[in-house]
């Protein structure tokens, strides 16, 4: 059992995406966990054995109590039956509080399809009947990973300290982030991966007044019960 799951398309988009965040929450005592649906079999770099190894690195790095692969085919993901009972038996085991899915749409249609099936796995996962050999579990919670989404994020959290370490988890992919001469002219080298990623952070960081921030989208409206004692500056 874990309180926090993120689910994701491939190796390697947690940590681009919401790695801090996982950091954070299994630093603070909770216990975290991923699934990443494929090993990234189509990308230009690697092996998928490579991946899914350097995945397993990764995510010690970022200190996750469960990390797995179910190995859905790359660039051909599909919101199938299959492929939603088999996550949603996973989430049935695992029985997180908190999920934590790509956002819904994107240039990549694995990230929207995960996004998808992600959500709709958290739905069947607690239908009594639909498996006998497991009990229902709905997660109480699903967030979304907005931030390579042109949107206004829901909340964002503060991954200052956890920064570093995150970059640390991505860069353990050294057969895409590191000095491979195989599509290098499609890829951005070390040095530039971390510019990219930390402009990105320090920007979304800002809106809530910190060094680097994860960004993070809902469905539902916030409730706020303490008006007195809410974070972020307005002037």
């Amino acid at each position: 059992m874990i309180d926090v799951l993120a689910i994701a398309a491939h190796p390697d988009d947690v940590e681009q995406t919401c790695g801090g965040t996982l950091l954070k929450m299994a630093e603070a005592g909770y216990k975290t966990g991923i699934i990443d649906l494929s090993a990234g079999d189509m990308g230009t770099r690697g092996t998928p054995e490579q991946r899914v190894a350097e995945s397993e690195k990764a995510g010690e790095i970022l200190r996750v109590s469960h990390r797995e692969n179910l190995h859905f085919p790359d660039a051909r993901l599909e919101n199938s039956m299959a492929g939603r009972m088999t996550l949603a038996y996973k989430i049935r085991v695992l029985r997180p509080r908190t999920v934590i899915l790509p956002y819904w749409t994107g240039r990549h249609p694995d990230h929207y399809r995960a996004s998808e099936i992600g959500y709709e796995a958290c739905f069947l996962a607690g239908l009594k009947k639909i498996d006998q050999y497991t009990e229902p579990h709905r997660p109480y919670k699903i967030i979304y990973s907005s931030v390579y989404a042109n949107v206004t994020p829901s909340f964002v959290v503060d991954v200052t300290r956890h920064f570093d370490r995150r970059m640390d988890s991505l860069l353990a992919y050294r057969s895409q982030y590191g000095p491979v001469e195989e599509g290098s002219d499609l890829f951005p080298d070390e040095a530039e991966v971390r510019d990219r990623l930390a402009s990105t952070a320090r920007f979304y960081g800002n809106l809530i007044g910190v060094k680097y921030g994860e960004p993070y989208a809902v469905k539902e409206t916030m409730r706020v019960d303490d008006i007195v004692t809410m974070p972020v500056r307005s002037i």
